[in-house]
């Protein structure tokens, strides 16, 4: 069973990613560590007491369509009351409207433990954080007092409808539609698919971020409006009125997260009588809603790189579990009689400190990720942090999504046979963790979004300055002297020249016009950041707690990443720089 690492979390936001200097800062106001530690031990007990209990449930069961509405796994409606009574749900959210303007550190954090405790679950949560920002950031004042207060208690949910079964990736080519009408609301009319949580029985009202293209709007994403679409209309005095003309048409039968439920929406078919059309309301400028989406997708990334995190946590407690239990064979240096425990043979040693390295790794990616956007809302140099957020959200998506289907199927590898049988619960992780590297912008998406749009920011100075720092750290390694950290300096300092070299090929290539050849890299180069990342921070984390005379346990992963997993940085170096021409002239073979 998850138990909610608490501790780990709570060190990795202090000493890595940068929440205890803001803290000392006072950037965060009133917020101390005291708070902090209570609110993670709060969210830790209910990840790991109340949500973990019902993953299991809510994966056998599924969500289920009964005569057009949808019925959450049993006990998953009582499990998302408890939720919103915990104030939950506005931790971040606009004090203004019952949040609690909380820093995102924690937010994200938090999410790492309900995602662990049921990715499936915290879906629901994640999706109306995300429709709160955009509201708040680009809706009316008149949508705002009439929806936020319900969104941020949890009372109502939000939903993103982006997709459609023709455009998924390519939203210029969307064909839903709004029409105006003289009362400044327009009717929806359309067809919707992949929408997470789009219909349930949990929340009284569920607030649709709709994505609709108007008659005389131009082409493309520049023809793209956003609007705010409730499946109940809401009456003045704030109570709810009729049901809007939008419903759940189907579930889709999917490889994991079986609990939540993903929607085909059908918008404006007269379903329930009266005028055709669902009733919304624009957000933001007509023509305009792409920006005001983005909003709500760049949480959505850093959100779904903490899925990636918290798939990761869990699989790994329960393969070293596993793997602390079951005896196999007689391991080489084994001093008892009989069979050894199989964390006692190296192979299956190699896979659980692998999960550990590139789960630690991965959290502190996202967590640092995390720490740049709370600093360019609260520090003074808000175009640095911006960008160091910007430079940061694609690499968290990608690659925590990445290691947590690379760890979960380690697990399942630990778990020998068994792990191929659903009772053990291992299978569970990987068929959870597959979604994540394709939804809210696919990894290779994330890719092209780093190297043609986050390299070259401030010239490329803002990557630069970020390489500099990480070379800081290795160079640290080397000053400290301590034998534990074995070779770990020198093959810090080797793959962050690798990361030098490769960002100085892409932003040469780009700036000669070659833009072909630096997205063959793209996927290659996103990987060979978070590795660099991992070691590097991993490394900050030893040396934060090696002053205190400790840190032996996190110096030896920190040495295990570096002499195993960072060997792989100047192969991944070397497909950036070498791999486009072999690329190019293979692809006769797909024609």
């Amino acid at each position: 069973m998850y138990k909610a690492p608490v501790e780990e979390i709570a060190f990795t936001l202090k000493h890595v990613a940068g929440m205890g200097e803001a803290l000392s800062n006072g950037l965060f106001g009133d917020l101390g560590e005291d708070l902090v530690d209570a609110i993670l031990s709060e969210a830790g007990r209910f990840a790991t007491e109340e949500v973990a209990p019902l993953a299991e449930i809510g994966d056998r069961q599924g969500a289920r369509l009964v005569d057009g509405e949808v019925r959450l796994p049993d006990g998953w409606r009582e499990l998302y009351r408890n939720w919103i009574a915990g104030g939950w749900n506005g931790l971040t959210a606009p004090e203004a409207f019952g949040g609690q303007a909380l820093p995102d550190m924690l937010n994200v954090a938090a999410l790492e433990m309900w995602n662990s405790g049921s990715m499936a679950f915290a879906l629901a949560p994640t999706l109306t954080m995300g429709a709160i920002e955009a509201v708040s950031a680009h809706g009316s004042a008149a949508l705002k007092d009439k929806y936020l207060a319900k969104m941020v208690s949890g009372e109502w949910t939000g939903t993103m409808n982006l997709t459609e079964p023709h455009a998924g990736s390519d939203l210029g080519v969307l064909k839903a539609r709004a029409e105006r009408r003289d009362d400044g609301s327009y009717r929806i009319f359309g067809q919707k698919i992949f929408i997470t949580w789009g219909e349930h029985d949990a929340a009284d009202n569920i607030i649709h971020l709709v994505l609709a293209r108007l008659p005389d709007a131009p082409a493309g994403t520049r023809g793209i409006s956003l609007f705010l679409v409730p499946k109940f209309l809401v009456n003045d005095d704030g109570s709810l009125g009729p049901r809007n003309d939008l419903f759940c048409h189907s579930l889709e039968h999917k490889l994991g997260i079986h609990g939540s439920p993903t929607c085909t929406m059908i918008y404006g078919d007269g379903r329930f009588g009266g005028e055709k059309g669902a009733i919304g309301w624009l957000i933001g400028e007509e023509n305009k809603g792409l920006a005001c989406m983005f909003t709500m997708m760049n949480n959505a990334r850093l959100a779904v790189g903490m899925q990636g995190v918290a798939i990761s946590e869990a699989a790994t407690q329960k393969a070293l579990a596993y793997a602390r239990e079951r005896t196999q064979g007689r391991a080489p240096d084994s001093t008892g009689a009989g069979m050894s425990p199989i964390v006692e043979h190296p192979d299956v040693a190699r896979m659980l400190l692998t999960m550990k390295a590139l789960t630690q790794g991965s959290r502190t990616i996202s967590y640092a990720c995390a720490h740049a956007l709370d600093m360019s809302r609260r520090a003074g140099d808000n175009r640095h942090w911006q960008e160091r957020a910007a430079l940061l959200t694609p690499i968290a998506k990608s690659f925590s999504t990445d290691a947590g289907v690379e760890v979960a199927s380690l697990g399942i590898q630990v778990h020998g046979g068994m792990g191929f049988i659903e009772e053990t619960g291992a299978a569970r992780y990987l068929r959870d963790a597959r979604i994540a590297p394709i939804y809210e912008g696919t990894n290779g998406i994330q890719a092209i979004d780093l190297v043609t749009r986050k390299l070259p920011l401030s010239g490329g100075d803002q990557v630069t300055g970020f390489i500099a720092e990480l070379k800081a750290i290795a160079e640290a390694v080397g000053r400290s002297n301590l034998d534990g950290f074995g070779e770990t300096a020198a093959r810090l300092a080797v793959a962050i020249a690798d990361l030098d070299a490769a960002t100085a090929w892409l932003l040469k290539a780009l700036a000669d016009g070659r833009a072909a050849e630096a997205l063959a890299g793209a996927s290659p180069y996103q990987r060979l950041f978070g590795l660099v990342l991992t070691g590097c921070y991993l490394a900050k984390g030893a040396l934060a707690e090696s002053g205190d005379g400790k840190g032996e346990s996190r110096i030896a992963l920190c040495r295990f990443a570096a002499e195993n997993l960072l060997a792989e940085t100047a192969a991944l170096r070397d497909r950036v720089v070498n791999g486009a021409a072999s690329l190019a002239a293979a692809r006769i073979l797909l024609a």
